[in-house]
């Protein structure tokens, strides 16, 4: 079969001639066929700018007016070269025209029987203004008649026509009807014609006013919000919005019937004043509207007193706030030894008294509302000064010149505890520093009897313990190491008693180790 090549062809879509409205987007289309790899370009008749944007799409390319203006009033021509040798074009004539709106009507000043009223009729935004026609009517009597053919207006505009009359008394709660017509007979357009009426009243209001708020006084954080303001009055009112501040002072916003908030923020919410003012009587009318805008729990904070770190026995409270609408659920959780969080408390504010070692650890504050939920945390320390402590001697009682003495120092408390072995030796003392609980004197001789002093300390208290050692005689089987019963008493003691001392296994914390000292490292002071 004989192969079928289409002929180079173009078209422009809307052919010819398009009427578009000023304000609008308008699409010039151009389109090729029988031509793989076509090339476009876009010029006016006059070569004005082509205030629009071009693009190409491989076989037809657009020119978007966005929005479409006044200068855009022209003919456009697109041309289609397909190769070097073939070349097509093709124009389309853009017309516009404006009348977006029906006309605005304003009655003033105050309508009393047999004194002049005058209308005013606005029509906004009008292009072209000189087909402008404009009509002023009674209920079916017409009033007056005005066009604006002479007018030589390049753009859109607002047209005023005004006009005063006297009244007669059947004439009030009459309507005042303001007809505009833009008859362009060669472009097909809608609608050609616009209208507005209005009672001619005597001045009142403002009355009935209300606030309309789009989407509702509830939005959600991020979204729009609109708040209208409606009133009825004659004229019609001034506007004018303010918004009650947290500091009780008025923040003076917009005069406008409308208030927009693109994207509402938490900060928005509040109360909100719409006072319409009638200028011509000077009365006035408020309305108000509580926003409240919706968020998920933020801004959450723990407060401590009176501090994190706290002696045993004290009492601490601990606060959780954090701000959200609806107003977020607190709770607490302690984070237990496993890592697994336990609920122990649903209330905002968590007191402790008494407070006990038991009681440290991590504290956790949720907020919650059906937006989300947000944690924070907080660590308690509980301070212990020394306690429970125990004390082992190896050997104990009478000990043998030669032998080794090893005293073994264990205690709970937080934070840990600092230990000094202190001897007292007429008028001077030998002190044994340790960090780690545990002491030894190699070695001992008969200068080494006598009384030592254990002194256990930390930050928030300690502790004294008396230990006596008794060397006599010399060593005549090999050392061994077995516990014993030794001495020990507070400082306070009259006399030293004697106990049995069992090792003690602290279940929060504990202290032990070794520590050897040797006679050299004995400081005299």
């Amino acid at each position: 079969l004989p192969i079928v090549v289409k002929a180079f062809e173009m078209e422009v879509t809307p052919a010819n001639r398009i009427v578009a409205q000023i304000g609008e987007t308008l699409v010039l289309t151009c389109n090729s066929t029988g031509c793989a790899s076509p090339s476009f370009s876009w010029r006016t008749q006059m070569d004005n700018p082509l205030e629009g944007t071009v693009n190409n799409h491989g076989t037809y390319s657009t020119l978007t007016m966005d929005p479409v203006k006044v200068v855009n009033s022209l003919d456009y021509l697109c041309t289609v070269s397909c190769g070097e040798k073939e070349k097509k074009e093709k124009s389309i004539k853009v017309e516009l025209y404006s009348f977006p709106s029906n006309p605005i009507v304003e009655i003033r000043p105050s309508l009393v029987a047999g004194e002049p009223v005058t209308v005013i009729c606005k029509i906004p935004d009008v292009y072209p203004s000189h087909h402008l026609e404009v009509l002023l009517k009674i209920e079916e009597h017409v009033l007056h008649m005005e066009n604006f053919y002479e007018d030589d207006s390049t753009n859109t505009e607002t047209k005023t026509v005004t006009y005063s009359f006297n009244p007669m008394a059947e004439d009030i709660g009459k309507e005042i009807t303001c007809v505009a017509k833009l008859p362009i007979d060669n472009m097909d357009f809608e609608p050609k014609e616009r209208v507005t009426s209005q009672k001619l009243n005597a001045n009142f209001g403002p009355q009935n006013t209300i606030i309309i708020a789009s989407p509702g006084n509830s939005p959600m954080e991020g979204d729009p919000l609109k708040l209208t303001c409606v009133s009825e009055s004659n004229p019609p009112p001034q506007i004018v919005w303010r918004k009650h501040l947290a500091d009780e002072s008025i923040q003076h916003l917009i005069e406008n019937n409308i208030l927009s908030i693109s994207h509402a923020h938490f900060t928005d919410s509040g109360l909100y004043i719409c006072e319409a003012i009638n200028l011509a009587n000077n009365k006035t009318e408020k309305a108000t509207v509580d926003i409240v805008v919706q968020d998920g729990p933020r801004n959450t904070m723990i407060s401590v007193i009176p501090a994190t770190a706290v002696k045993e026995g004290e009492t601490v409270t601990m606060k959780c706030t954090s701000s959200g609408n609806p107003a977020p659920v607190i709770s607490w959780k302690k984070r237990k030894a496993t890592g697994e969080s336990e609920k122990i408390s649903e209330d905002a504010t968590l007191t402790i008294q008494n407070i006990k070692s038991q009681d440290l650890g991590l504290y956790e504050c949720e907020a919650y509302n059906q937006f989300g939920r947000e944690e924070k945390a907080v660590k308690l320390i509980v301070q212990v000064p020394p306690q429970n402590i125990t004390v082992l001697v190896y050997p104990s009682g009478n000990v043998k010149e030669g032998e080794n003495v090893t005293i073994i120092c264990s205690t709970y408390s937080n934070p840990p505890s600092q230990m000094v072995l202190k001897k007292i030796h007429q008028e001077k003392e030998i002190i044994l520093p340790s960090v780690n609980g545990t002491f030894i004197l190699y070695n001992v001789t008969k200068n080494d009897t006598g009384r030592y002093l254990l002194d256990v300390f930390n930050e928030v208290g300690s502790n004294i313990k008396v230990i006596e050692i008794a060397v006599v005689g010399k060593l005549e089987k090999p050392n061994q190491m077995i516990p014993v019963i030794i001495a020990f008493s507070s400082v306070a003691a009259v006399a030293v008693p004697i106990a049995v001392i069992m090792i003690y296994v602290s279940r929060k914390a504990k202290i032990n180790g070794s520590y050897s000292l040797v006679k050299a490292l004995r400081l005299k002071v």
